[in-house]
């Protein structure tokens, strides 16, 4: 009797009993992931061997290589160049099933909100990517995000499961080698929008985190994405187009083009 309340024990610790790997797609920004993202995992206490550092080519490896802490990340890996081929090859690269935890190369901290509405920043990332996991598969979901913005104001200490956007800065999710889950190229600079939906008509819904954000500069110099305005106009076009009950046009007042989701899409 004592062994099988043992194994029933086990089975359930097993059950949400959770590892992952940290994947960082990063295209010319050397300086950028040594200085911000690897630092902020290990600052993080996420362990280096666990971390993998995805490049554009063999001579981006040999840069980074010779940059890069050997001690702050596990391996360097050559892909794709181009953020929506790269994504897709890390999927691929890992196993179905693996517990994947995405995070750009510009991270400079993980943050959440305190009771009193504070922010402030995550001492142990470790914890909180295994935790991550352990929520997503308890709701049997297979994406999670965090709060989009670094604003206290808008921030709310609670997790949601509807349509939200889960930015791709940060983001985690449990590999399945689905080609109905890999954003279009149509949809590049809006790609993690694309995704967002996508994971949530195949499983009824996305996790976000919205009592946790990051620290990071937007368009920032170089990496994997140019030409922004009509990159983003197009894929705008893309999208509305695509999920037309779903996803609806807005404009920032700078003129920026951006999309509006539903959050409970009648499907």
């Amino acid at each position: 009797m004592i062994n099988y309340i043992n194994y029933m024990k086990n089975k359930t610790i097993n059950k949400y009993k959770t590892d992952y790997v940290v994947a960082i797609p990063s295209y010319k920004r050397y300086n950028e992931i040594t200085k911000k993202t690897l630092p902020t995992l290990k600052k993080g206490k996420v362990p280096a061997d666990k971390i993998y550092v995805f490049v554009a080519s063999k001579t981006e490896e040999k840069l980074y290589r010779e940059k890069m802490d050997s001690k702050t990340y596990g391996k360097i890996v050559v892909g794709k160049k181009g953020l929506v081929p790269q994504r897709r090859y890390i999927s691929q690269y890992f196993r179905e099933g693996t517990h994947i935890v995405s995070l750009d190369d510009d991270v400079q901290n993980m943050i959440r909100l305190t009771k009193d509405d504070k922010l402030k920043h995550i001492a142990n990332l470790d914890t909180f990517f295994k935790k991550a996991f352990r929520t997503l598969k308890k709701k049997n979901l297979y994406l999670w995000g965090v709060y989009p913005v670094k604003n206290n104001l808008f921030m709310k200490r609670k997790i949601t499961t509807d349509l939200r956007f889960v930015i791709g800065v940060v983001h985690g999710y449990i590999n399945r080698h689905s080609k109905d889950l890999y954003p279009s190229l149509k949809s590049v600079g809006k790609e993690d929008i694309e995704q967002s939906i996508l994971f949530y008509l195949k499983d009824g819904g996305v996790l976000r985190f919205n009592d946790i954000t990051f620290s990071t500069v937007f368009n920032a110099p170089g990496g994997l994405g140019t030409d922004r305005y009509q990159m983003n106009k197009n894929a705008q076009e893309y999208l509305v187009k695509t999920y037309p009950k779903i996803a609806k046009p807005k404009f920032r007042k700078d003129g920026t083009p951006e999309i509006t989701l539903n959050r409970n899409p009648d499907i």
